[in-house]
Formats: C-alpha cells, structure tokens, sequence
C-alpha cells in the first residue's frame, strides 16, 4: 500500500520537469531518489497509526477517519516545509544552478502529487482492503491449548 506513493511521486516529478523545460539529468535522478523518501515516510506514518489503531480494536471506519486526522498535520507540515525551502531553488536560475534546480523541481512537483495521493487514495484502499492487510492481534496468533497439544 505504501508503494503506491511511489509511481505517483514519480508521474508529478516528470510532469514538473516538463513543464518548467527542464530534461531529465543526473542531478534530477537525485530528486527522485529525495522525492521517494519524503513519500514513502508520509505513508509509513499513515499506515503505522492504522496498525497501532487495530491493534486496539478499532473499528475500520473509525481507525481511518482517526488515523487520517492524527496524522494529517504531520504529512503536510513535511510537505509544505520542504515545498517552501525548495521554492527559492525552483524559481531562481541563472548560473552555478545547474544542478540543484533539477532536483529541486523533481522534488517540488512531486510532493504535491504524493502527498496527495497519501491523504486521499491510502485510506480509500486501506478501508476496501484494509481487513486484509492489517497485522493479526496477539490473541489471534498464539496458538490454542489443544493446539499445542495436537503438535506434540
């Protein structure tokens, strides 16, 4: 689930460097590799506070509507801090920035379709299939008396 980041981050990185006519560079490479970071630890923040929710037997619908709200200001405060401190970089040109504007703007356009992506489509396909991949509870893990007895 948290994958699904991944090619989204990667479509709005080449979307930005087309569209400010940048080319794809090695400096622009690093962007993604920085961009994969950024949205795979938003969906890692995401998903763990799922978890940590349905280990204490919450209901699926209570544990994303929850689960999204409490960690909604973390997502988009990474998001807007690193948006803010790559936007000098994006706009300016001009010498001796060949090559941070590449990776700047990879990563600029990027976070906002990841994190997009991370606050609306994550918890949509964790309640269709959220049932399916959430750890098993303790209880539901040890195995049975009779169990343990049946082995031997």
């Amino acid at each position: 689930m948290i994958m699904i980041n991944l090619p989204i981050g990667l479509i709005g990185g080449v979307i930005a460097v087309a569209l400010t006519g940048g080319v794809i560079s090695i400096a622009s490479l690093v962007g993604f590799v920085s961009l994969f970071g950024v949205a795979t630890r938003n969906g890692l923040l995401l998903v763990d506070n799922y978890n940590t929710k349905y280990a204490e037997g919450m209901p699926i619908a209570e544990i994303i509507i929850k689960g999204s709200m409490e960690r909604l200001n973390a997502i988009l405060m990474t998001t807007l801090t690193s948006a803010l401190g790559l936007a000098p970089m994006v706009l300016q040109g001009g010498p001796g920035q060949e090559l941070l504007q590449p990776l700047s703007i990879v990563v600029f356009g990027g976070l906002f379709t990841s994190t997009a992506i991370t606050l609306v489509v994550l918890p949509a396909l964790y309640a269709k299939f959220g049932k399916h991949l959430f750890p098993k509870l303790q209880a539901e893990t040890e195995p049975k008396p009779e169990q343990i007895f049946m082995q031997m």
